[in-house]
């Protein structure tokens, strides 16, 4: 296992598989009020530059259902937030602290991060990527088709973190996986260049969803304007027009295709209301995976 998740590029499909097989472990415990205290004593750092409500609640929650500790240090609130250098930030906190998990704007804040701790560092968000909510969208996905080798996934909207997290965890578990966003808006080229060496699952990238969406058993969206692009809104929703996940989009689908949104949602936007009610139960799901997985990441990160 990595000593840190920063991105999945980072790790293998048995590292993957791993994180996932010890999620659904961990999720079957608390189902069954089986306690699991396996880190008794330890304590979190949680880093929040970006606001949160499911990264706070599932990593503040996780951590003390695996009998550990999770301090609460918002961007505002610390020297962060005054101007200290994030190297600094990272080699106090590893004299204090098991772990720190960090929600942030720029993936080289969490790099810097990781070269100067020597704890264990995980990735509650950056721009470029977010690999705890695609570790729970492929817990989801398994636990709803039994497998995750050989499906189609499609993704339709912003080459954000989201895209960028979907193609590498997907194609890492053997899924062909297809995108459709305009043009200027693709993923990062460091994420297509990795999808071009793949060599046991497919990549596409177009500018067409219904081509993209085309036999896909998952469907995945997001918002159109991201945290942080609040002035582009209006910009945004001209350049994303045709790009919503609706009952015409899901017409040249598989017909028990899933949908997943990493939440919120903006119905009327991105997914129209009645997909994203029709599709609810996967997509809550998914939501309260995210507890489980990122138990597993840190379970195995500072056991």
């Amino acid at each position: 296992m990595q000593k840190h998740l920063l991105t999945l590029l980072d790790y293998s499909q048995d590292e993957i598989i791993t994180i996932l097989d010890t999620a659904a472990d961990l999720k079957q415990k608390q189902k069954n009020g089986e306690q699991h205290r396996y880190l008794d004593g330890k304590t979190l750092a949680m880093i929040f530059v970006k606001n949160s409500t499911r990264t706070r609640a599932s990593f503040e929650i996780g951590i003390y259902q695996l009998g550990g500790h999770g301090l609460y240090l918002s961007g505002s609130d610390s020297q962060i937030g005054r101007g200290e250098p994030i190297e600094d930030t990272a080699r106090v906190l590893s004299r204090y602290c098991d772990a720190i998990m960090i929600r942030t704007f720029a993936h080289e804040d969490i790099q810097k991060l990781a070269q100067y701790a020597t704890i264990p560092i995980i990735n509650g968000l950056t721009d470029s990527f977010h690999p705890c909510q695609v570790l729970a969208d492929l817990l989801t996905i398994r636990e709803y088709k039994g497998k995750l080798q050989g499906l189609n996934v499609c993704y339709i909207g912003d080459g954000n973190n989201m895209a960028n997290s979907i193609i590498v965890g997907a194609l890492k578990c053997g899924m062909n996986v297809s995108i459709a966003t305009p043009i200027s808006y693709e993923p990062d080229q460091s994420v297509l260049d990795f999808a071009a060496t793949v060599k046991d699952a497919s990549f596409t990238l177009t500018t067409n969803p219904m081509d993209a969406a085309r036999d896909a058993d998952v469907i995945f969206t997001d918002v159109w304007a991201s945290m942080g692009q609040e002035e582009e809104a209006k910009s945004r929703q001209l350049a994303f027009q045709g790009f919503q996940v609706n009952d015409e989009l899901l017409d040249v689908a598989k017909p028990d295709v899933m949908i997943q949104h990493c939440l919120p949602a903006h119905r009327g936007e991105e997914i129209t209301a009645e997909v994203f009610d029709a599709h609810a139960n996967e997509i809550f799901d998914e939501a309260e995976n995210r507890l489980h997985v990122q138990k597993a990441v840190m379970y195995l990160l500072m056991k």
